[in-house]
């Protein structure tokens, strides 16, 4: 055997040997392990041929090729930031957030060359219409509404590209910087206005306070005043009726003493004693007082109240 023969053989052997190790290569290639929340799209000769769930696979080398790996999981996509307009022609920049996920792979596929990308370009265009249609103050308020509309046509056009938004957020709504201070401007004015405002409604309701306290006060004197008359009133007629009844009570005392035997002589006694006790003080020093001619008519006094000796009120003296 010559040496060009050997030569000959060898390279025959190497590519022998080359071809098996690209058939180990693509015999490894062909067994796939997909994980959990994941999907494998297979195409055959070039063909989509199936969708690989979760879990061990076996592929035909040199004929079936993984084309696609799709991550089933929740997603979140940054939307950069761009200018729009308001319906008030003012500039503002808006950022936002998309949470997607894909639930049909073979629409992500190929229904779609880059879905990520069409749904940042679709959240885009919507957010611009959008603000456009609104002036600039409503823009910070009606956040919820931007969001809700871009939610809505993203929904519409993932029914064909597979996937499905959760949800778009604004992130940011950055005016320019004139507008900006004129708002800062606008906001401290009107801080200062309800700072103002709620001053003066303190005011008012402390004076308020003040008055109903004054009327209050003004009211619990004069119920007070009214009760302390009312007390006095009736404890003055409970004293005149105490005394009525007390005078009452002496004069049938004295009724029934004067109707007893010698009650009258006793009476004229007693009235006597005090009618010389009192002719007794006239003799005081300075004494002024002036007196009826028969004052010292004793007789004549007892007569005028019917107790004399002709009544028989005592015997006659001898």
């Amino acid at each position: 055997m010559n040496l060009g023969q050997i030569d000959t053989d060898m390279i025959v052997l190497g590519i022998w040997g080359l071809i098996f190790l690209v058939f180990i290569i693509k015999l490894f290639q062909s067994i796939r392990l997909v994980p959990t929340k994941s999907a494998f799209i297979v195409e055959r000769l070039g063909k989509y041929h199936m969708t690989l769930d979760a879990g061990f696979h076996a592929l035909l080398p040199f004929i079936d090729k993984v084309a696609y790996i799709h991550d089933l999981k929740e997603e979140t996509i940054d939307v950069p930031p761009q200018e729009c307009f308001s319906s008030d022609e003012v500039n503002v920049e808006v950022d936002g957030v998309i949470y997607i996920s894909v639930v049909d792979p073979v629409k992500a596929s190929y229904g779609v060359t880059d879905y990520r990308y069409a749904a940042i370009q679709l959240a885009q265009t919507t957010t611009r219409s959008v603000i456009g249609t609104l002036e600039l103050d409503r823009t910070f308020e009606e956040r919820d509404l931007i969001s809700a509309k871009v939610v809505e046509v993203l929904d519409q056009a993932g029914a064909s590209w597979g996937i499905r938004v959760h949800r778009y957020e604004i992130k940011n709504i950055t005016p320019p910087e004139t507008v900006k201070n004129a708002m800062e401007m606008q906001v401290n004015a009107e801080r200062e206005r309800r700072a103002l405002l709620a001053k003066s409604e303190g005011d008012k309701q402390s004076k308020i306070n003040r008055s109903e306290g004054l009327k209050q006060e003004m009211i619990n004197r004069s119920e007070g005043e009214m009760q302390r008359r009312i007390n006095e009133a009736e404890g003055k007629a409970e004293e005149i009726l105490a005394i009525a009844r007390a005078t009452a009570g002496s004069i049938e005392k004295l009724a029934e003493v004067i109707a007893a035997p010698g009650g009258k002589n006793a009476l004229r006694m007693q009235l006597g004693e005090q009618y010389l006790a009192q002719l007794s003080g006239l003799s005081k020093p300075g004494s002024k007082i002036v007196l009826p001619g028969n004052m010292v008519d004793f007789e004549s006094w007892m007569a005028s109240i019917g107790l004399t000796e002709e009544n028989n009120i005592i015997p006659p003296r001898s």
